[in-house]
């Protein structure tokens, strides 16, 4: 990890006991309860920081994590709530982005996944929380994304054929920008401010992970939405307009400042169209 992020990941463990109990959970072990000082979320944060996977805090959080998946490989969150596919993919991906992807553990939840997309290729639960009209009956793209984001870190799976419909769903979507799923994610203002870290689904978050796969980096929106995220950029860095205001005093993602690990990101995105 790099010096000038130790300071934001030592933060980060000191909210370990904001939920009841240690490592950011309650005393029932409830792994998404607090964001962004949720297990989930802090374990993602402190790996965008770059900490050591072998950090004790790291290894016991993953256990955590590990005793929420069940036999059919999805991630029961809180114990008694049901198991949303948005929770099964948070929870991998979390995992994923510790280096977990190939863990013999998760073959269920990959099956589980890929067999479980919906006809237009993303991921949707029955849960209608606005209730129901025509575009409840698409995806939701934010967990799409986030799923999509899990696979790329997979080898196995990351030029698998069968994701690229999910790409294309959501390549539709910057061209109808409607709210779309039973949880309506749009594409509007507050998503076209550069938000990091990846929390939400965003511009940012949405050409970074497009960017890892092929159909994506072909496809004139995907072209059209990186050239909106470039004209963003401020001598070469990516500038933070939105993040969590939980984190707004963080260094590596101050708003309105130039950040050195989200710049990272976007040469990512840049060397991926090589």
């Amino acid at each position: 990890m790099k010096e000038e992020y130790r300071q934001d990941a030592e933060r980060i463990l000191s909210h370990r006991k904001d939920q009841g109990w240690d490592l950011w959970t309650t005393s029932d072990h409830r792994i998404s309860k607090g964001s962004p000082f949720s297990l989930l979320g802090s374990l993602l944060l402190l790996a965008e920081l770059g900490m050591d996977p072998s950090d004790p805090a790291i290894i016991t959080g993953t256990d955590l994590v590990y005793e929420t998946l069940r036999p059919d490989g999805r991630f029961q969150v809180a114990p008694k709530g049901a198991m949303l596919p948005c929770q099964t993919i948070n929870a991998l991906n979390v995992l994923c982005h510790l280096g977990q992807g190939e863990d013999p553990r998760l073959y269920s939840t990959w099956t589980y996944l890929l067999d479980t997309r919906h006809t237009d290729g993303g991921w949707r639960c029955l849960k209608f929380s606005y209730g129901r009209g025509p575009e409840t009956e698409f995806s939701n793209p934010g967990p799409t994304l986030a799923a999509l984001d899990a696979f790329r870190l997979n080898p196995k799976y990351d030029s698998d054929p069968r994701l690229d419909k999910a790409v294309g769903f959501l390549l539709d979507h910057w061209d109808t920008r409607l709210p779309l799923g039973p949880c309506h994610y749009g594409i509007g203002s507050l998503f076209l401010q550069v938000e990091y870290p990846f929390l939400t689904y965003n511009l940012f978050n949405y050409v970074y992970v497009l960017s890892h796969y092929p159909k994506a980096r072909q496809d004139a929106r995907f072209l059209d939405a990186l050239q909106c995220l470039s004209k963003k950029l401020s001598d070469g860095q990516i500038i933070v307009e939105r993040v969590n205001p939980k984190l707004k005093d963080f260094n590596f993602c101050r708003k309105g400042c130039p950040s050195e690990a989200g710049t990272r990101r976007y040469q990512e995105i840049l060397n991926s169209l090589k």
